[in-house]
């Protein structure tokens, strides 16, 4: 049996106290002060950093490894855990000094929005002049740097810029169906210059200062090995939780308790298996492909369709799980106090997320008939 990463067996170690804090993550709609202060102690905001700056260089499967374990206990922190360590892997393509720089200290913490905003950076002596506002950035909470990709004024690139933020008004805007405690704010900066620096040309060769196999992943590729990690820990917490269920439970006008009844029985079974099978299609992906990277130095198209794949058939399979034994679990799942609402709520908010549409089954059955993929993936 392979040995398991040590940042797999404290983020298992922490669930008691995530379990202990989730319902106050949900009412102030972020992570409380203890739960922050100890992911930085732990280290796990390093993830995906280079070791050349203290980070662990974590390969994916081990990525999506510690954010399932997380979110087993608490969806909202094990999204947190993975949006700040995609953001973090701009160390790798920052000159090795700016990079300690930002990501050295223990709150070295940079948030951001998806791309896609109408907003362009000016190019002026020395950096870039920006405005603009962006949404979506989790983890904004606990996080010293923000980022914003643009398009530059006259060039036909995007670059993203990355500022501190006290620079940036922030604006509360998470009020949400699930993954409330994620902080995912609005933020705004206004004819901010950005020294060159502090920019970068994110995923491309020409900024990558670090040559390891995890950088030859794009953000994306690593995002979406993360968060189906998260739909996989909640789907994990809600089946531990069912059958946790008093061996008596029963259902209105039923005669026999819960568990004696075949139709969940089935159901049960089938959402282990569902569950089981995403995850080894998601690790087994993920290994596979690191493992040609390391050799190669590149994966291939084929390859970049399955890491499309695998991780949006996680997310949707642990939705379905969710799903299932919510229903199962009768009238007791729709009440706060109990372990299964929070759940459902999360995991269908994580199906919304680009990561888990449904679009993607059809670039990746594009790609595996040798055609170009018509969205981005």
């Amino acid at each position: 049996m392979p040995d398991v990463h040590p940042q797999i067996l404290k983020a298992r170690a922490l669930q008691p106290l995530l379990t202990e804090r989730a319902a106050e993550f949900n009412r102030i709609r972020e992570l409380t002060p203890d739960v922050v202060a100890a992911l930085k102690q732990g280290g796990f905001f390093r993830l995906l950093q280079p070791k050349s700056i203290g980070g662990f260089e974590m390969k994916p499967s081990d990525f999506s490894k510690v954010t399932e374990a997380i979110a087993t206990a608490d969806g909202s922190t094990g999204w947190v855990v993975c949006q700040s360590n995609g953001c973090s892997t701009t160390a790798a393509y920052l000159d090795p000094p700016v990079a300690q720089e930002m990501f050295g200290p223990v709150d070295g913490i940079l948030a951001w929005g998806p791309p896609g905003a109408p907003f362009e950076a000016e190019p002026v002596e020395g950096g870039y002049c920006a405005s603009g506002t962006w949404r979506f950035a989790s983890g904004s909470q606990n996080a010293t740097w923000l980022g914003a990709h643009m398009r530059v004024k006259g060039r036909s690139e995007i670059r993203t810029v990355l500022f501190p933020k006290t620079s940036a008004k922030m604006t509360d805007i998470w009020h949400t169906l699930g993954l409330r405690g994620t902080a995912s704010n609005e933020y705004t900066i206004k004819d901010l210059f950005v020294p060159a620096k502090h920019t970068l040309l994110r995923d491309k060769a020409v900024d990558r200062r670090e040559q390891g196999p995890l950088y030859r992943f794009t953000g994306n590729q690593l995002y979406s090995s993360g968060f189906a990690g998260v739909g996989l820990g909640i789907a994990r917490g809600l089946i531990n939780a069912f059958l946790e269920l008093p061996a008596t439970k029963g259902s209105r006008g039923a005669s026999r308790p819960m568990r004696e009844n075949n139709v969940v029985q089935s159901q049960l079974a089938q959402s282990e298996a569902r569950w089981h099978s995403a995850r080894a299609f998601l690790h087994n992906t993920l290994d596979e492909i690191w493992e040609h990277v390391a050799q190669h130095g590149e994966m291939t198209e084929q390859q970049a369709g399955m890491l499309r794949l695998a991780p949006t058939w996680a997310i949707n399979q642990s939705r379905e799980a969710v799903s299932t034994l919510f229903h199962c679990a009768g009238s007791i799942a729709v009440f706060e106090d109990q372990p299964f609402e929070r759940r459902l709520r999360d995991i269908h908010t994580v199906s919304q997320q680009s990561q888990g549409r449904q679009l993607h089954y059809e670039s990746v059955g594009q790609i595996m008939f040798g055609m170009k993929p018509e969205n981005q993936f």
